[in-house]
């Protein structure tokens, strides 16, 4: 188990920066309000602000609740899915913990990864817009049922942002963190201006349009409505929990974790509720358009009258926000992808990394398949996809967060929220777990079209699924490496100069094996066929 005094050893990835790099690069959980915000508006109206506010709040909260987890364990990396095994082993033991911890770790790639071809698919179109270029000749790869058409030059051009935003997290999180500031700091000042350009044209703001947080004309809105409509809203406005995946490189520990995920949980909060309540006070219910380009522009037209440097104010940013999303889905869930196969659950492939200190194997994993699911086409079932691992691992943290403060109140924390804040964490979990059950199963109808089934939903689900054969692949090769590995001498001397006993055999890492290993406490014997268990 990590030190929770604050101090940080070189365990895992190579620590390369502080909370303010997990800050930067974690906003891109924030950016995608610039996605959701336009789409909830449109299909909900003013009511969309309660919906998204609800939420939001639960995604602020989640977030303080992972500031504590992560002061105990700052060395574990890859955020939510990392602090999931350790959260659980008190109630349901080490075996059944990791697996969790596994199965979280999958889901959460799920949810994230898709980050980046929804967000290069939007930035192609907008540079089209911006220069003038035809989108292409469209094409549909994967049929309508599971897609929408989308232009040749349009795809070609997301597989090309693909390549270009992998290289600074190819080389580590110093030019990462760097490559974020810089996106994030021109993008998000502009979208946090946005929300208040109305007030110095009081006339444009009409605050009408949201009393009574109406609906939009002819929208029934019931039970089935609202929690097909929280689906898609919980897979973006609790992103900023994003800030989390790089604890682990940061080099102040405890401190880095309270004050990132801190300010990310109250920055997105103010983001997300009062970007919709300006769209809404400014534009009014009947929007023409959910893309985030589009209704921007609408939005600064109704405010300054249309000039031909509204798209230039308006694209810029939006292109930088897009990009540093992209960045953190192949970045923060690749070392999400790394901690689940340094616990031993999934393939060591993951488990590699470059010269440069960072998972160089998982991130180039995001790529490929975020390069596949670009030929969908369409971000709205992309979302569905998504969430279908992305909230079953956000519901997990909570759960695991009451599991850990009831059976463990005592255990030193440098973090703590009070003793109350259990039970909201496991109310919020049960909320989440009814969205995420019958929420998915209505949203493709509600959200994506009337004739859409559930299939889209339940693809989700089998992508889930896939963490059994991943971590029987895992533990074959256990198996195999173990059986090659040739029999220890009665007495081996270990690269601290400990003495280990008959059967113990000397790794990269620390020493396993029969006799007693220095530095390890309380051990625990693996199971037939599995790795030995992490601490």
């Amino acid at each position: 188990m990590a030190p929770i005094d604050g101090s940080v050893s070189e365990l895992g990835l190579r620590k390369g920066t502080n909370w303010w790099g997990a800050f930067v690069i974690g906003l891109a959980g924030t950016i995608l309000v610039t996605g959701i915000a336009p789409y909830v508006v449109q299909g909900t109206g003013a009511l969309g602000i309660i919906l998204i506010g609800v939420m939001t709040i639960a995604g602020c909260f989640l977030c303080l609740c992972l500031a504590e987890l992560a002061t105990m364990w700052p060395d574990r990396t890859g955020g939510i899915p990392g602090y999931a095994t350790e959260s659980f082993r008190p109630l349901v033991g080490d075996t059944v913990a990791r697996h969790i911890g596994g199965t979280s770790g999958w889901a959460y790639w799920l949810g994230w990864f898709p980050v980046a071809p929804i967000n290069v698919i939007l930035t192609a179109s907008y540079l089209a817009v911006l220069f003038n270029f035809s989108p292409g000749h469209l094409i549909s790869p994967v049929g309508t049922t599971w897609g929408a058409p989308i232009g040749v030059t349009i795809m070609l051009i997301c597989f090309a942002l693909l390549v270009a935003i992998f290289i600074p997290a190819w080389f580590g999180i110093r030019l990462g963190a760097a490559f974020a500031t810089v996106l994030g700091v021109l993008s998000m000042l502009p979208i946090t201006a946005m929300i208040f350009l109305p007030f110095f044209k009081p006339g444009a703001i009409h605050w009408h349009n949201v009393a009574g947080f109406h609906a939009p004309p002819h929208v029934v809105v019931s039970i089935t409505f609202v929690f097909a409509w929280f689906f898609p809203i919980l897979w973006n406005v609790i992103a900023m929990e994003a800030a989390a995946c790089y604890i682990g490189e940061c080099r102040g520990g405890a401190r880095d974790a309270k004050i990132a995920l801190t300010a990310e949980g109250v920055f997105g909060m103010f983001i997300y509720i009062l970007t919709p309540l300006m769209f809404v006070a400014v534009l009014g219910l009947l929007l023409t358009s959910a893309d985030p380009l589009t209704l921007y522009l609408t939005y600064t037209d109704h405010i300054f009258g249309h000039g031909s440097w509204e798209k230039w104010f308006v694209g810029l940013p939006l292109i930088m926000a897009l990009a540093l999303s992209v960045l953190n889905a192949i970045m923060g869930v690749g070392r999400s992808l790394y901690q689940a196969a340094e616990d031993g659950l999934l393939p060591r492939w993951f488990e590699k990394k470059n010269r440069h200190g960072v998972p160089g194997h998982a991130m180039a994993f995001n790529v490929v398949c975020a390069a596949i699911l670009v030929l969908l086409g369409s971000p709205v079932r992309i979302y569905i996809i998504s969430n279908g691992g992305y909230l079953l691992s956000c519901s997990l943290a909570f759960l695991g967060y009451f599991i850990y403060r009831q059976m463990r109140p005592d255990e030193p924390r440098p973090f703590r929220l009070p003793t109350f804040a259990k039970w909201i964490a496991l109310f919020v979990f049960v909320a989440w777990m009814a969205i995420y059950f019958f929420g998915g199963w209505n949203s493709p109808k509600i959200v994506v079209g009337p004739g859409q089934g559930p299939w889209l939903y339940l693809l989700g689900l089998l992508i889930v699924a896939l963490y059994a054969p991943l971590y029987w692949w895992r533990a074959w090769q256990d198996r195999r490496l173990a059986a090659k590995a040739p029999p220890a001498p009665a007495f081996a001397m270990a690269g601290d100069g400990t003495m280990v006993g008959e059967g113990s055999v000397v790794r990269d890492g620390p020493v396993v094996g029969n006799g007693p290993v220095a530095g390890v406490t309380d051990p625990a014997e693996p199971s037939a066929g599995e790795p030995p268990a992490v601490r």
